[in-house]
């Protein structure tokens, strides 16, 4: 298996509501990306005393939940599972923008395609988090958008789905990567197709023997999965750490800013998508769940 790097990835602009649906909020249409820059740092190798144990290798794609994320989600694998990392998300695209073939004026570029990236670093596993994006600009929609079509929207996004499992398996070859779905949080606006978008991927992930990260259930309300909260209590690790707590005195924590209901980071969204750049206990939850799944599946020692 080759080493992987990080990557680190700069788009063109794209404003607050580049990662919803129409019926989502203001958008804009983004422009078609540059080449991103890539940033390149060796993981630690740990020393050749040290006994060998399992340490996967992750490739991380998605659209602006995963670009504020990815920082956030490689500290936790490398930190709890020694894992090696590689992170590509862009901003505002859906599935179909990783697959290859897909016309000009893709949000991805096709050297960041997944299938070109599994063939190149043969992760263990790929991650992939989409909210869901739906909407006209989107150039490999085909103006496909939920707010017209909710028929055509769910047909579409389910092909593509499972055409990106495919060309993720068929580039994996004896190597198949396992792919983690990430399941999305609720959206105040329109939960049913957040709840039928998550449903699209948990059953792609059984057919294809696949595995899902119920992250959106961490951002969630207990006993009310698909009901938005801006506020949830803080958690034990939140309150021992208090960056995480951002209410300690009411025992609560801020998943979104006020003028932001989508993204997790608590610091408002730039022209140039990034990583965020402040302790947000959104990000951080999301990241430990999709941690959590992947460290489950570490072999069994034998006796």
């Amino acid at each position: 298996m080759r080493r992987p790097w990080i990557v680190g990835v700069v788009l063109a602009a794209v404003l607050l509501g580049a990662c919803t649906d129409p019926s989502s909020g203001p958008e804009v249409a983004p422009p078609t990306p540059s080449v991103p820059t890539t940033t390149r740092q060796q993981a630690p190798v740990s020393p050749s005393t040290t006994p060998v144990k399992w340490a996967p290798s992750v490739l991380y794609l998605g659209d602006s939940l995963a670009m504020e994320s990815q920082n956030v989600l490689g500290r936790e694998l490398r930190g709890e599972l020694d894992a090696t990392y590689t992170s590509a998300p862009y901003s505002g695209t859906t599935p179909c923008d990783y697959l290859e073939g897909t016309k000009e004026g893709s949000l991805v570029p096709d050297g960041d395609k997944a299938a070109v990236l599994v063939r190149a670093l043969h992760p263990d596993f790929v991650v992939l988090q989409f909210w869901g994006n739906a909407w006209g600009y989107t150039p490999c929609m085909d103006g496909i958008t939920y707010d017209a079509d909710r028929e055509a929207y769910f047909t579409r996004y389910k092909a593509d789905v499972k055409k990106l499992t495919a060309q993720i398996a068929t580039a994996g070859g004896a190597q198949r990567p396992t792919i983690v779905w990430v399941l999305q949080g609720p959206d105040p606006i329109t939960p049913e197709r957040v709840r039928n978008v998550n449903a699209l991927y948990e059953s792609q992930a059984r057919s294809a023997a696949d595995l899902v990260a119920d992250a959106g259930s961490t951002v969630s309300r207990a006993g009310a999965r698909y009901t938005w909260t801006q506020y949830l209590p803080c958690t034990a690790y939140e309150r021992a750490h208090p960056d995480y707590c951002t209410q300690p005195a009411n025992g609560r924590t801020a998943l979104h800013l006020d003028s932001d209901y989508l993204h997790f980071c608590l610091v408002p969204t730039t022209s140039t998508p990034r990583p965020c750049p402040v302790p947000s206990p959104g990000i951080l939850r999301i990241a430990r769940e999709i941690t959590r799944v992947i460290g489950a599946q570490a072999p069994v020692p034998s006796r």
